[in-house]
């Protein structure tokens, strides 16, 4: 016959030593989410990138169609994510909006993905 061992009982000592790095709360990962969603898409991608590259770091809404090929609709819908995600500043001229990269955005989108 084979004998079955119980199992110990707990003595309310952790089962092992926490981790030394502090994990993400509640809001910084909501915060860090909207970030990386707002990056996950090609389209914005492109966007950032032909923002950055404008001349003086900016580009108005009118000469962002063509280059993505898609309706004004479409990139005005990403851009307003990209705001939202606090990658894009916007800034109203007239009838014109020009965007503009946030001073640090990208910086501190990188340092959230290094922190995880």
């Amino acid at each position: 016959m084979e004998t079955l061992l119980a199992p110990e009982t707990s003595t309310g000592a952790p089962c092992c030593e926490p981790a030394g790095g502090l994990a993400l709360n509640a809001i910084e990962a909501q915060a860090t989410a909207r970030i990386l969603k707002a990056l996950s898409d090609p389209n914005r991608l492109r966007l950032l990138s032909i923002v950055k590259s404008g001349e003086g770091g900016e580009a108005c809404v009118c000469d962002l169609t063509e280059p993505l090929d898609l309706g004004q609709p479409t990139v005005s819908h990403h851009l307003k994510i990209l705001v939202d995600a606090g990658l894009l500043n916007r800034e109203k001229r007239g009838t014109w909006s020009y965007y503009s990269l946030v001073p640090g955005a990208l910086e501190a989108a990188s340092q959230s993905i290094l922190a995880l």
